[in-house]
């Protein structure tokens, strides 16, 4: 069929559901919500067989669902209506949750029911919870429904479905406010979860107005004097608070007309004066507590595997953050282990450059084209660490989405293993035609030949785990579900300990390394692409800065790029 998405955006949960309809044959077209003129535009030019709408803020026209079936895909269970449902699902602490998709009519949420998937909840962020339970339930319904109405089926009446769900309104700052001297941790991780990604708690850190994000528990720091609500200590780039029976971490905030940021970032100044509350080395600590680099070792026999974790938020990864990277992977090469695996974290593996850190880069002889610079050279480093890894075999364990940097980097380990699911958009040029680095010109060429290495960097479009094996930019696509995905790569892990041919693979490894590095340096493959990237930084040519501002402020869309309109393109036209 043909169907068309209406979106927002082109977010991690459109990108899942068109590259799950589109492997199942469907021809996918998609316009962004932009007015109703642009709506109705793009159904007259594609005419679909079905609508679907992923994620929109506001009401599809009337002109367009009394004429067009299009099918609401809500992260909500039966019967829920309003637009804060997972917001009050994680407030009000709810067990269980889920995705409906249901047909648009003239009251929100209130159509006939095409199909629906449920899921346990956990402690988790908005964004989190978003990304991976309901990514999947909603993948699971859409394709349910789709299949059902390809058949001729029929939907079933709201009324007649039986769900639990009710209205529930718009999800204020009143709703969310913290009463840090009344609320328990328990509740301020709640309030925060609910609106983690946007649209952020309203409160204040230094007597400064502001919204809060990323909130961690804390079981480790007590809160010994220090009066709720007060600040504690800070580690690296989070803050320690203090709450009414406990502490909890906030990693990252946004001021008064400013951009999101790691909380120490946020207020430089203020955090500056107060006492670091260090954990001891990269150790895995053994209690809940806030910890974005973290290492452990499983035993393998005589031997052990190790285990590096880095959970970046929305997997941006700054200069101090990739600098920090690459001396615990250097601590974890020192390690007397075999296969070192970089585990990336739940959410996302990386997505490369810190853009909202640079976009606040400012000072004497220093903005954002100069933080770009040293972003840059910094994950070069950490990605030549990889590299020149010589005394272990590698292995990047793709958990979570990747992105741009984030793809290459993760291609740099001797083995990629990709969860089943994972969204990855290996190409630089959506970031206002960045040319890209990580060492990409050398690592993908051999892996997808030229021309599949120039497809990839053209095309614009999310490759999922399963084509990106399919294609050889990656060597395994493992289990789906997360907890089988990580007893998949322990096993893949001690299976490679052990074998029996291990020292005849290292010694192989060592041999092509040598070889690459006679034929052409590594230094001088850095060196054509930051070439490259030093015009886009420095250059005449503002489009990656004017891209950077957009992305970083979520300007809304003024229009959709051609590659996902493809109702749009000159050559297009409708099928016979």
């Amino acid at each position: 069929m043909r169907i068309l998405f209406l979106t927002h955006s082109f977010n991690s949960l459109t990108q899942r559901l068109y590259a799950e309809l589109s492997a199942r044959g469907h021809e996918v077209s998609i316009e962004f919500d932009i007015n109703d003129a642009v709506a109705e535009q793009a159904v007259e030019l594609f005419r679909p067989d079905l609508i679907v709408a992923p994620y929109l803020r506001r009401a599809i026209p009337e002109c367009i669902w009394s004429r067009h079936v299009c099918l609401i895909v809500h992260p909500g269970i039966v019967g829920d209506r309003g637009p804060s449902a997972l917001d009050w699902a994680i407030q009000e602490g709810e067990a269980e949750w889920g995705v409906t998709v249901l047909q648009a009519e003239a009251e929100m949420d209130a159509g006939p029911v095409w199909a629906s998937a449920a899921f346990p909840m956990r402690r988790g962020s908005k964004a989190s919870l978003y990304r991976n339970e309901a990514t999947e339930a909603a993948a699971q319904a859409l394709v349910e429904a789709v299949t059902k109405f390809a058949a001729g089926g029929k939907p079933t009446p709201l009324a007649e479905s039986r769900g639990r769900g009710r209205l529930r309104p718009l999800m204020r700052q009143a709703d969310r406010a913290i009463d840090w001297r009344r609320d328990s941790s328990e509740t301020i991780l709640r309030k925060i979860d609910a609106a983690d990604g946007f649209p952020g708690v309203a409160d204040e850190l230094f007597g400064e107005p502001c919204h809060l994000f990323d909130a961690w528990p804390e079981a480790i720091v007590s809160r010994g004097d220090t009066p709720p609500g007060a600040i504690i200590g800070r580690r690296e780039t989070a803050l320690l608070r203090a709450t009414a029976d406990g502490a909890v971490w906030i990693g990252h905030a946004k001021r008064k007309d400013g951009v999101k940021l790691p909380a120490t970032v946020a207020f430089a100044e203020e955090s500056a004066k107060l006492p670091e509350l260090p954990l001891d080395g990269w150790w895995a600590a053994s209690y809940a507590t806030w910890q974005d680099i973290r290492y452990e070792e499983a035993a393998i026999g005589e031997n052990a595997v190790g285990f590096l974790h880095f959970d970046f938020y929305n997997g941006a990864m700054g200069t101090a953050q990739c600098g920090r990277l690459r001396a615990a992977f250097e601590w974890a090469r020192s390690r007397t282990t075999r296969v070192l695996v970089l585990m990336g974290g739940a959410d996302f593996w990386s997505n490369g450059i810190h853009l909202n850190l640079i976009e606040q880069a400012e000072g004497d002889n220093c903005g954002p084209a100069d933080e770009s610079w040293a972003n840059i050279n910094a994950i070069d480093d950490l990605a030549e660490a990889i590299l020149r890894c010589d005394d272990k075999l590698t292995v990047a364990a793709v958990r979570g989405n990747a992105g741009a940097g984030g793809c290459f980097l993760a291609r740099a380990a001797d083995q990629v293993w990709v969860r089943d699911g994972v969204m990855l958009n290996p190409h630089y040029k959506n970031m206002g035609n960045l040319y890209g680095s990580e060492f990409w010109t050398y690592l993908l060429p051999p892996r997808v030949g030229a021309e599949g290495a120039a497809a990839i960097m053209r095309q614009r479009l999310p490759m999922t785990a399963r084509q990106a094996v399919a294609q050889g930019f990656y060597d395994a696509c493992l289990a789906g579900d997360h907890a089988a995905f990580r007893v998949d790569v322990a096993r893949r892990a001690a299976e490679l300990v052990a074998a029996p041919d291990f020292e005849t693979t290292l010694r192989d490894k060592r041999t092509r390394r040598a070889a690459d590095e006679a034929a052409k340096p590594l230094a001088a493959w850095r060196a054509e692409e930051l070439d490259r990237m030093r015009r886009n930084f420095y250059g005449f040519d503002p489009s990656y800065h004017v891209a950077r501002w957009h992305f970083v402020r979520k300007t809304p869309a003024s229009w959709t790029p051609r590659h996902l309109a493809r109702h749009r393109d000159l050559g297009w036209k409708i099928p016979d």
